[in-house]
């Protein structure tokens, strides 16, 4: 409507988890018996019946897109498109695999991607425990009698099973107290707060005169692990701190990422004796085979048996939750695919490209560029079925990794025909392009990667597999819109992708929106019974108060719904619709090919509602090109209220009503009204997309215009009705009709009137005010809507209405002389000197004789 194609291509993201555990939940035991082909058909089937029901739900909402022909990332074309972007990544060095400690559900039994874990409240036990040194290498004399201790806290028990380590701050000092339970060494600045959690008065405890920093204690101390015959080195690394704990900080390379890291520094295992299911291997003493949450009060109970544990509480802290099975997860080191963030210097390409994009609200921009600055690297890889496989092989005799862009690219040929279903299939003789041998081991016995792609890295190809492959389409597109969670989701993947394989970001701009809350911003859930479906607001109210409704809040906050706010948009549609009716009724008569009236016979009235409209136009105008939208439905909804219902419209019955249907002034109200109906009902076409489009085929009986208001061009601002002094005139005029609304609401309370029609109004004003009101005299009577009105220059009597508003104004209201009309409802003098027509107004009778 803007002038522009806009093509809309609606999409899927088909593979992945959520349809996987679905499929695994109806299968329940026969899962077993069944082949991955098997399997990934049953997950096509499913995807396949709920983009059908999802295709005609977004239809019935008046959403425009290319529903015939909607990518799916389950279609060949679009599988193959994400091989040949793997293929890239691993052109350009990117692409490793590695054991390292990743978020694991034990529950699905894969890795997850950040974007895949929601951060809920949960409570865990917190620990505080010692570690016996057993070599001070020579830098503290240890205590025979009682031992000498670093002290770890941790809110994981269930990961000390895995530690190797104690990390120190180089920077922090460190001290040894003498205590009841032996000798500890902790941090300085947290030595009060630790004594009195221990429950040590300050009489039990002695700080010795010695102090080191956290590097002089990196060289080679050994302590003995609690409970387990293994030897725990103190190490140092920066991302230790003194905000809470000890400062000594128990460290298991297998079950975090910085722990990861100090692991590659100082040449540790990556220990995670913890299987896919959540559950301690055999090798773990005492604990083989409990699940670790399970595990928890074990491990505390044993340490607390041995004399090691100094306290135990309970915390309660924001924790990664699997987004589908919605329970804890772990970090948990396996080996994994990963595209790395420092190849080919990613990071900071992807934070450059950051700044050229136009993020709406613009906080987005901080929140993805802080992101993109402390993520690991890109783990890809995942232990499920349905997805998209990486490329790759393993030699059955030496364990050499087989993954280049030759094998690569030859799938994709192969998948671009039958699908990735080829590679669950087919031999390897027809997956491999030619008969490669080992370049270790000389073996050409491969054996196929079985992991699967990431399914945000499915969506993050879109762009390549969207726009630059459909006719009509361009690269980069123009705006990505999601939820505030995809800036590590879709954003996040689609940016990466881009930039990784040699493009700049692959959107111009991305509009995030809010989450739908209830109407008191709770997040909505279904034990907390306040779960509003959009199918139950479409079959209660109509898909139009659901697009109104979605118009009407700011989606850059969290968006409430309620009952009661859907009553209350309905009721605001309703009078924008009773608006649209009143205009199209009103212009049964009219055709403007045969009854235009030009600008110089308007009334100023008329003019006045022109110039109202432009400024509506404007205002609309902004608002769709901010993405303002709640703009756009406030200015149509007080447009429709109180510019046209409480004033233009209310004036102009008498004219529409009573006057001759031929008369000038009644064409040129109808002319009025058309202009601002046509202009409306484009305006409000993208929000209120099925009213506009009904009545726009109401437009078109008389006009020939397009049949679909879609079709349309908005309405342009006319500079020829942007009369600032009309404007400033008629501003001023509204503001004395308030205050003689006032008189007649004052004389309504007296009984002295009933309808305004009943009263007769007199002013009484200073010279200036009184000039003003001169000039337009002939329209006051109707702009009041009461039978006469009478200007006088003079004081205001004492029984006058003086208003508060404007200095100088008085209003006396007395009811009107003469009889009522039965036709315009004014009381006249007139009415019954007509013998002819002897119940109505010699106006009346002038029309009614003349037909």
């Amino acid at each position: 409507m803007e002038g522009f194609d806009a093509p809309y291509v609606p999409g899927w993201d088909c593979h992945g988890l959520p349809i996987e555990h679905q499929v695994d939940k109806s299968l329940g035991a026969k899962k077993r018996g069944m082949s991955r082909l098997e399997i990934r058909r049953l997950c096509r089937e499913y995807a396949e019946k709920y983009v059908n029901i999802q295709r005609d739900e977004f239809k019935r909402l008046g959403i425009f897109g290319d529903w015939d022909q909607p990518y799916l990332t389950m279609t060949n074309s679009y599988e193959a498109t994400i091989v040949r972007e793997f293929g890239k990544f691993v052109e350009r060095g990117g692409v490793y695999k590695s054991k390292k400690p990743v978020l694991w559900c034990t529950s699905c039994e894969t890795a997850l991607a950040e974007a895949e874990v929601e951060y809920s409240d949960k409570e865990s036990p917190a620990i505080y425990v010692k570690f016996k040194v057993i070599n001070p290498q020579g830098l503290f004399a240890v205590n025979p009698a009682k031992g000498t201790y670093f002290v770890i806290w941790t809110t994981t028990p269930w990961t000390l099973p895995a530690n190797l380590a104690i990390a120190l701050h180089p920077m922090l000092t460190y001290r040894l107290v003498k205590t009841p339970a032996g000798d500890l060494i902790l941090n300085q600045e947290l030595i009060e707060p630790c004594m009195k959690k221990f429950g040590f008065n300050s009489d039990e405890f002695e700080v010795t005169p010695g102090a080191w920093a956290g590097a002089e204690l990196d060289r080679g101390i050994i302590c003995k692990h609690p409970f387990i015959d293994r030897e725990v080195k103190i190490i140092t690394g920066e991302h230790v701190t003194n905000d809470a704990g000890t400062g000594c900080v128990h460290t298991a390379p297998g079950h975090g990422e910085e722990d990861y890291e100090m692991a590659l520094k100082y040449g540790l295992d990556i220990y995670s004796p913890v299987n896919s299911r959540g559950q301690f291997m055999d090798d773990v003493p005492f604990f083989a085979g409990m699940h670790v949450f399970e595990a928890n009060k074990a491990i505390n109970q044993k340490m607390r048996e041995i004399g090691v544990l100094l306290k135990e509480e309970l915390i309660t802290h924001s924790y990664p939750h699997c987004w589908r099975c919605k329970k804890p997860v772990i970090f948990r080191a396996t080996e994994q695919w990963f595209i790395s963030m420092e190849t080919d210097n990613l990071r900071s390409r992807a934070l450059d490209a950051i700044e050229s994009v136009n993020w709406i609200p613009r906080w987005g921009m901080d929140r993805i560029k802080g992101m993109i600055s402390v993520r690991p690297d890109w783990c890809i890889s995942r232990q499920r079925t349905w997805g998209v496989p990486i490329i790759a092989y393993t030699c059955r005799k030496c364990g050499h990794l087989l993954l280049n862009t030759g094998i690569v690219n030859h799938v994709v040929n192969l998948v671009e025909g039958e699908g990735t279903d080829i590679w669950f299939s087919a031999d390897t003789s027809k997956l491999l392009p030619e008969d490669i041998s080992c370049p270790k081991c000389k073996n050409k016995d491969w054996e196929r990667e079985t992991d699967i792609l990431d399914v945000w890295f499915d969506s993050g190809v879109s762009h390549a597999a969207v726009l630059e492959q459909r006719e009509g389409l361009s690269w980069p597109a123009d705006m990505y819109l999601e939820g505030s969670d995809q800036h590590r989701g879709w954003f996040h993947s689609s940016l990466l992708e881009a930039i990784g394989t040699g493009r700049d970001a692959p959107y111009r701009a991305v509009l995030t929106h809010g989450f739908v809350v209830d109407g008191s911003g709770r997040k909505m859930s279904k034990s907390a019974g306040n779960v509003i479906s959009p199918q139950e607001v479409i079959n209660q109210h109509g898909a139009e108060i659901l697009r109104l409704w979605v118009a009407a809040e700011d989606y850059r906050e969290d968006i409430r719904i309620s009952r009661e706010i859907l009553i209350q948009l309905t009721e605001a549609y309703r009078r924008i619709r009773n608006t649209c009716r009143f205009l199209l009724g009103n212009l049964y008569d009219f055709d403007p090919k045969i009854h235009w009236v030009s600008d110089d016979k308007l009334l100023e009235i008329d003019r006045w509602a022109l110039l109202r409209l432009q400024r509506l136009i404007s205002r609309i105008d902004k608002g769709y090109s901010d993405f303002e939208f709640h703009i756009v439905f406030h200015s149509l909804h007080n447009f429709c209220v109180v510019d046209m219902s409480s004033l233009y419209l209310d004036i102009l019955k008498d004219r529409l009503y009573t006057f001759h249907k031929d008369s000038p002034d009644r064409r040129a109200a109808q002319r009025t009204i058309y202009q601002i109906l046509k202009a409306m009902v484009r305006l409000m076409a993208p929000v209120l997309s099925f009213t506009s489009d009904e009545a726009w085929s109401y437009i078109v009986k008389v006009t020939g215009d397009e049949e679909s208001v879609h079709m349309e061009l908005f309405p342009e601002v006319e500079k020829i009705y942007c009369d600032e002094g009309l404007e400033a005139k008629w501003e001023r005029l509204i503001n004395i009709r308030g205050e003689v609304a006032r008189a007649l609401e004052s004389a309504r309370k007296d009984r002295l009137i009933g309808h305004s029609l009943e009263a007769s109004v007199e002013i009484f004003t200073n010279h200036e005010l009184y000039n003003f009101l001169k000039a337009s005299e002939e329209e006051l009577t109707s702009f009041f809507i009461v039978s006469s009105v009478s200007i006088k220059e003079d004081v205001i009597p004492r029984n006058a209405f003086q208003s508060k508003e404007i200095e100088g104004l008085g209003v006396i209201v007395s009811r009107a002389e003469g009889n009522k009309c039965e036709r315009c409802w004014n009381y006249s003098e007139s009415v019954g000197k007509d013998k002819e027509h002897p119940t109505v107004c010699s106006r009346c009778a002038d029309v009614l004789r003349t037909g």
